[in-house]
Order: structure tokens, then C-alpha cells, then sequence
């Protein structure tokens, strides 16, 4: 857990092998989270040779890996092959592909196997409830709820993520994640409601240091921020 926080654990969300492996040493990281996405941002096009760097070096925390199939069985192979790289190993499957039909029966298969699974992109309830009941009560897992992009659509996340701990409650070793902060006080507001998991970027992560910081004292840095800024700009009027 970071500074002043008392239940939820922070999971670093990126790619960049040399920064995870910095990452690692913080106490107050807990685990890691990539995707796709962030790897083809930074140009990663061996997945397996990227996973392998990382694991290389992260062996006691939890780390997720993505499948990227849009079919129901090469998503199967692609989960086995997945967890089969460590025991500390994820494997994100979205909830649905993309034609919009569900991946439940590939969550339901995978967990009875006891592959350790990280559901990805769910936005509603419903998502929820199906997810939670397809992974049971057995093999470790996590329930991604992506609290940011629904705040993108203007709706408040939180009643959405209380309502989501309500339902993965009876089952212990389900973990609900919030996904996709937007700003380093939805650390604070998924710690306040019980969230198990917060994935945060590297760079939001650099704003963990203003935790708790005087408001007054914060106030004044800024001040001298902008004077020393016009200053060194050379400004005349």
C-alpha cells in the first residue's frame, strides 16, 4: 500500500521493462498490469520476449499479461500458454471480443483449470455479477472495473464500484481492480471504499509524493514555480 493508505494495494499499469523492474523495488508497489495497447505505444513486437524480460525480474509479485485472440479457443491456448511463463502470472481476458458476444464460458473454463485470471474492460453491473459468477470460489482472481472510462461518459464511478465489492464480497478470492485512474485521488477514493487493486501509470504514480503534503506549503511551491518560470523566460512589460 502507498503513503497513508490502509486497504488498497497499487499495481504499476505499463510497459517499459526498465521502469517495471525499478518499480519493483518500491514497497509501496504491489503488482503489475500491461496490456496491448501500452505495449505497442512503446514499440514492443515480440510479446513473448517482453513477458519473459519482465518475469525474469518480477518473480514475487503479480504481473498480467493480455491475450490478444478474438476467438474463444486460440484465447484458451494463448490463456495456458500465458499462465505456463509463472506462478506469479495473470492472464487478462477482456470480457467480451470484439463483436460484442461474452467471454464467460472462456473465464468459467480457465478458472476451473485454476489458471489465475484477470478479467479486463468491464464497465457495468451486469458485467460484474456474470464475471463473478462464472469465476466461482476457488482459483485467485481479479475483476477489472474500468472506473475511469466511465467517468469519461460523465457518470459517477463510485456507486458503480461499492455496488461491484457488494457482489465479489461472499467470494474472498475474487479482487476487484479499479482500472484506468484518471488522477492520483482516485488512489485515495479506492482506498476509502475498500477497492482490493488500483492499477496507476508510471506517470501518476509520480504524484504518490504529494500525498498528505501542507496545502499551504503547496501553495507557495507553486508560486515560486511561476515567478522562477517568468523569470528564467526572460518576461518583460
Amino acid at each position: 500500500m502507498g503513503p497513508g493508505l490502509e486497504r488498497v494495494k497499487i499495481f504499476a499499469d505499463g510497459a517499459d521493462v526498465a521502469e517495471m523492474i525499478e518499480l519493483a523495488r518500491r514497497p509501496e508497489i504491489a503488482g503489475f498490469t500491461t496490456n496491448p495497447t501500452l505495449m505497442h505505444r512503446i514499440g514492443i513486437t515480440d510479446y513473448a520476449g517482453f513477458a519473459h524480460k519482465v518475469l525474469a525480474e518480477i518473480t514475487d509479485l503479480p504481473v498480467s499479461f493480455e491475450v490478444f485472440s478474438d476467438e474463444p479457443r486460440e484465447m484458451l491456448r494463448q490463456a495456458r500458454l500465458i499462465a505456463s511463463w509463472g506462478n506469479n502470472v495473470y492472464v487478462k481476458v477482456p470480457v467480451m471480443n470484439t463483436a460484442g458476444a461474452s467471454t464467460i464460458d472462456v473465464v468459467h473454463e480457465l478458472a476451473a483449470e485454476g489458471v489465475q485470471v484477470n478479467v479486463t474492460a468491464l464497465m457495468t453491473i451486469a458485467q460484474v455479477a456474470s464475471v463473478a459468477e462464472a469465476l466461482g470460489d476457488g482459483t485467485n482472481a481479479i475483476v477489472s472495473v474500468f472506473a475511469g472510462r466511465i467517468a469519461d461518459t460523465g457518470r459517477d464511478p463510485i456507486p458503480i464500484m461499492r455496488e461491484a465489492l457488494d457482489i465479489l464480497a461472499p467470494r474472498p478470492s475474487l479482487e476487484l481492480l479499479w482500472a484506468s485512474p484518471r488522477e492520483i485521488l482516485n488512489v485515495r477514493q479506492a482506498d476509502d471504499l475498500g477497492v482490493h487493486i488500483i492499477t496507476v501509470t508510471h506517470d501518476l504514480l509520480k504524484k504518490l509524493g504529494t500525498f498528505g503534503r501542507d496545502l499551504h506549503d503547496y501553495s507557495l511551491a507553486t508560486v515560486k514555480m511561476f515567478h522562477d518560470d517568468a523569470r528564467a523566460a526572460g518576461f518583460l512589460l
